[in-house]
């Protein structure tokens, strides 16, 4: 059974997985749907059928925004931003205020085991790549590859990082071949933007 604390606000039509933990004022929208073993913080805001994968940690007061997707093993700091609309407006063109027929919302989708560190905004529509870092405070406005660690505004790779989380570092002199010093996995810098993992540890 999930753990759902007595001051959080989940609509009945939301799913919570086995074994999930959601604090103090989290909300969890319509249709929502949270895999098992995640952790949704105090404050945080999960969109109108937002889909979170299994074992997602959402920290205190981050803002999912609907129609996000993200995957199985995402951190997601707190304050971290998903937005949901690439031309905001509070009212139309004659300035009658928008109504939800006004505009269409588009999602930002984070792949497996990526990272978004604090206060981070992810301006969608953007996809983060399996296994990236997007450093505090960044400003996201293109696509993340895969493994790329990436900082400031707007976001820039600035760097690769493994599975751990951990910065990359040449190996032996190969500039073609990374590899990360906690775990000894090797990795094979393919262009500017891939990054391929040769051998896992």
């Amino acid at each position: 059974m999930p753990r759902i604390s007595d001051t959080a606000d989940v609509a009945t039509t939301a799913t919570v997985g086995e074994g999930s933990a959601v604090w103090h004022l989290a909300q969890i929208r319509e249709g929502a749907s949270i895999g098992s073993h995640c952790i949704i913080g105090r404050g945080a805001y999960i969109g109108s059928g937002v889909r979170l994968g299994d074992n997602c940690k959402v920290q205190n007061f981050a803002l999912v925004y609907e129609p996000a997707a993200i995957a199985d093993g995402v951190f997601i700091g707190p304050g971290v931003i998903l937005t949901n609309d690439r031309f905001p407006r509070a009212v139309t063109p004659d300035s009658t205020l928008k109504s939800a027929e006004d505009w269409k919302p588009v999602g930002v989708t984070i792949h497996e085991g990526a990272s978004i560190g604090a206060r981070a905004v992810c301006v969608a529509p953007v996809s983060i790549g399996h296994w990236a870092m997007v450093a505090a405070g960044a400003v996201v406005t293109r696509d993340v590859p895969d493994f790329a660690l990436v900082a400031g505004n707007p976001a820039r790779r600035v760097g690769w990082v493994g599975r751990t989380g951990v910065r990359l570092v040449e190996d032996d002199d190969r500039s073609e071949f990374l590899r990360c010093p906690v775990t000894g996995a090797l990795y094979r810098v393919l262009d500017a933007n891939t990054l391929e993992e040769v051998e896992s540890r």
